[in-house]
């Protein structure tokens, strides 16, 4: 990653503490299964290649239980430009790396957006924006050229690759599973400080399924399904199902990110993982 290529391991740690704000230290807060407050989470920005900038965001739910829907409006705001601009609707207990990006112009300077949350009448604000500090680099990281894995929701569709991902639609019922099909690949590459073979690796890419938005109760037949395939010289290629199951109608969106061997967040690099939507239509 540009910013932390040549730094120390006690660098990458301090900065991926500090997602949350230009320096803005986390709140002293007891943890409780329930009543705590969401904070989004700032991971920071990359050039696109038309010029303009994403910058890069994901959120800690500090309830170890409590799962939470905020419709975008008040108490869940981008500003400017929103409220809604993209930002998840439910929120997962714990903390959920990168899971969307805001683009800003190319003229977007020194501007910055900010992202509020209440949630159990607690709000929180953290800004995002330009700051050099905050230049990742999401799609290669620098030490090992580790690149993110390749996603697909057809055999031979459109794929995506890194944080900015790949959105399809799709039609269900209530009650009627919806298959969920998958086709990944990846180069089989791994982040570490130090750029040696971790010990212990698990599968080359590993998939978790969330609900994102939507009005009722989603059930995943597996959260994270297992990805078959074949690992050889030249990477990982391998196909994973399951389903999904709607309590009520409305619009829906579903998650699901795709992490190589670096693991959830990077491992504190910002690289590589890959993003994937499906806006669902739940009919009765």
């Amino acid at each position: 990653m540009k910013r932390w290529g040549t730094r120390a391991f006690a660098s990458c740690a301090f900065l991926a503490a500090a997602v949350f704000g230009w320096g803005q230290a986390l709140p002293l807060e007891p943890v409780h299964q329930s009543g705590s407050s969401v904070t989004g989470a700032f991971e920071g920005w990359f050039k696109n290649p038309d010029g303009t900038f994403s910058l890069l965001l994901g959120y800690y739910n500090r309830n170890t239980k409590q799962e939470l829907d905020i419709p975008p409006g008040p108490e869940n705001r981008i500003e400017p430009g929103g409220p809604d601009r993209g930002q998840p609707t439910h929120f997962l207990p714990g903390r959920q790396w990168g899971m969307f990006t805001v683009k800003v112009p190319a003229d977007f300077g020194d501007s910055k957006i900010t992202w509020t949350i209440v949630a159990n009448g607690q709000a929180t604000v953290i800004p995002a924006g330009l700051k050099p500090d905050y230049e990742i680099s999401p799609l290669v990281e620098a030490a090992v050229g580790n690149t993110p894995p390749v996603l697909a929701f057809e055999e031979h569709g459109p794929t995506a690759q890194g944080p900015q991902g790949i959105t399809v639609e799709r039609s269900a019922k209530v009650g009627v599973p919806l298959t969920l099909d998958l086709w990944v690949s990846d180069d089989a590459k791994y982040t570490t400080s130090s750029g040696a073979r971790p010990k212990n690796l698990g599968a080359p890419v590993t998939l978790r399924w969330t609900k994102y938005r939507g009005p009722g109760v989603v059930e995943f037949a597996a959260e994270k399904p297992e990805v078959k395939g074949e690992l050889t010289a030249k990477g990982f290629a391998g196909t994973a199902t399951t389903t999904a199951s709607f309590s009520e109608p409305g619009n829906y969106v579903l998650h699901v990110v795709a992490n190589d061997y670096s693991g959830e967040g990077g491992a504190g690099f910002q690289c590589c993982w890959t993003n994937g939507q499906i806006k669902v239509s739940v009919q009765p």
